[in-house]
């Protein structure tokens, strides 16, 4: 099993706007930072926004921050959120054409694998991995509570 370069960008991207809490991120200085291109992470922002992982500020001084707090934001289901297609073997959509359906006991136990891995990602928060500062560099990242009254934190 492997997860699409779009969750692997939704993570990284998530995790960059979670280590920077006290102001707004720009995808220009993400795809920057990660070596991905902007139309690409304009994408996978817009999807992160319309599942509610993100808020998006349009406009000059524009940008995005997280909708939730880190620990609010489940890693199992970004994962669901971002991941196209969990069907990991061909019996798992419906009308499939395998010529093993309802003969085989391998489906089982994929769904099982996959269960589980879904299982342990649901373990861990947003919180859980962003990258913190190394000691020396800068002082703790600490992350304020949303307002959304008033659009800020």
């Amino acid at each position: 099993m492997r997860l699409t370069t779009m969750t692997d960008y939704a993570m990284r991207l998530l995790m960059y706007v979670g280590r920077h809490p006290d102001r707004l991120c720009t995808i220009a200085e993400i795809a920057q930072a990660y070596r991905i291109s902007e139309p690409h992470l304009m994408k996978i922002t817009h999807r992160l926004a319309q599942r509610g992982w993100l808020e998006t500020i349009r406009g000059k001084n524009g940008g995005m921050r997280l909708a939730h707090l880190p620990e609010e934001i489940n890693l199992g289901a970004v994962v669901r959120d971002t991941e196209n297609d969990l069907a990991l073997v061909e019996c798992f959509v419906a009308d499939n054409a395998c010529t093993l359906s309802g003969q085989c006991n391998l489906t089982t136990i994929i769904d099982g694998a996959l269960q589980q891995f879904m299982q342990h990602l649901d373990r861990y928060t947003l919180a859980d991995i962003i990258p913190r500062p190394t000691e020396g560099t800068t002082a703790p990242v600490t992350f304020a509570k949303l307002d959304k009254t008033s659009n800020r934190r």
